[in-house]
């Protein structure tokens, strides 16, 4: 399997038609071109690109790249992690109690008059009753 190019095809309002072939002459390059450039862009940041008016540009450091990076101390990234563990871990204990939950219900549905009642246990009323104390 080869990298075959593929065709993207969409349609535009007539001024912004206009405002992509001015770009394309203002760069010297065909219309498709333009948008080559774009995806390329788009796919090489991971959809992370923005429009940024040229004013701002002006000031920003060439050097910088776009998105730009953040160092994180190592020890954000273990307690990130740490808790990415944990949350997993009680999302599984989760699960086992309400499986638990759905098996305890299914006894309950499934059980005869197997059920006694705490009323049923006491005596009779003029039974003495027994207390510690």
């Amino acid at each position: 399997m080869g990298n075959k190019n593929k065709t993207i095809s969409f349609r535009v309002n007539e001024d912004a038609f206009e405002a992509l072939r001015d770009i394309a002459e203002e760069r010297d390059i065909s219309l498709s071109a333009v948008f080559r450039n774009y995806v390329d862009s788009l796919v090489a940041h991971d959809g992370q690109v923005r429009v940024v008016p040229e004013s701002e540009l002006a000031g920003a450091d060439d050097d910088e790249p776009f998105p730009p990076k953040v160092e994180v101390p190592k020890s954000f990234v273990r307690e990130h992690e740490r808790l990415e563990l944990e949350a997993e871990h009680l999302r599984e204990q989760l699960e086992e109690h309400k499986r638990y939950v759905n098996y305890l219900q299914e006894q309950l549905e499934d059980g005869d008059d197997d059920v006694i009642h705490l009323e049923d246990l006491d005596g009779e009323p003029d039974e003495p009753s027994f207390r510690l104390g």
